[in-house]
């Protein structure tokens, strides 16, 4: 596939970035409007519970992302493409904003909820721990000069943490923890309005096109940085 080089992805992700940058700003102004206007008040939680409409986008994304980056990563050992390792960096950063914005609201929702900002529970302590796979893996590949070594030992840190990720979605199931279960699950109807549905979807597709943007205008970064490298070399 052509846009799997590096120079043709290039182009393309400079044509696709405005045009996701706008979809993800529609797209948050229609999701907060329907989250926090909208929506109706909960009957047990109040109007606290609107940060739901941050929290659980943002950590859907910091687990969809990590897994993203983690097949990258195998296309990149697997195959030997010189894109796939890029995009695992490019989507790093972002992965890792998610997960700290998910644990930090995740934090300000449990104080009111269940009286203390923090539990060690099974969800909140595998979330933390995948923003340290997040830090981790940015370091790794930092700290090593050589690209390709870097791609290499990153990779296999995303792979080997990605057992992380079902454990993150499994984890109220599998232990008795504080948080709640899932919400939106694909085997039984929402436990919530329309109107709560609408906007928490809105807000998600919203995170999704920033994400998309933010990571295609990192890449190209990535790989004007890669070219020049290699030009030294």
């Amino acid at each position: 596939m052509r846009f799997a080089s590096p120079p043709a992805f290039h182009r393309l992700a400079g044509r696709a970035v405005p045009w996701f940058a706008c979809a993800a700003v529609v797209l948050a102004a229609m999701g907060l409007w329907l989250g926090f206007v909208v929506a109706p008040t909960d009957h047990q939680q109040g109007e606290v519970y609107r940060i739901i409409f941050l929290h659980v986008p943002a950590a859907w994304m910091s687990m969809f992302l990590y897994l993203v980056a983690a097949l990258h990563a195998a296309v990149g050992l697997v195959f030997g493409t010189k894109l796939s390792p890029l995009m695992s960096r490019a989507i790093a950063p972002t992965g890792a904003l998610f997960t700290a914005i998910a644990l930090w609201t995740g934090a300000a929702w449990g104080k009111p909820t269940w009286g203390t900002w923090w539990v060690w529970d099974a969800r909140l302590t595998s979330e933390l721990i995948l923003l340290f796979l997040y830090l981790g893996y940015i370091a790794l590949v930092s700290a090593i000069e050589d690209p390709e070594r870097a791609d290499g030992a990153g990779a296999v840190l995303l792979l080997a943490g990605a057992v992380n990720v079902p454990i993150i979605y499994f984890s109220v199931q599998w232990w008795s923890t504080l948080h709640q279960g899932a919400s939106i699950r694909l085997d039984a109807a929402p436990s919530m309005t329309h109107t709560m549905l609408a906007g928490l979807l809105v807000m998600s597709l919203a995170c999704w096109a920033y994400s998309v943007a933010a990571i295609l205008a990192r890449v190209r970064c990535l790989i004007d940085e890669r070219a020049a490298l290699e030009a030294q070399a």
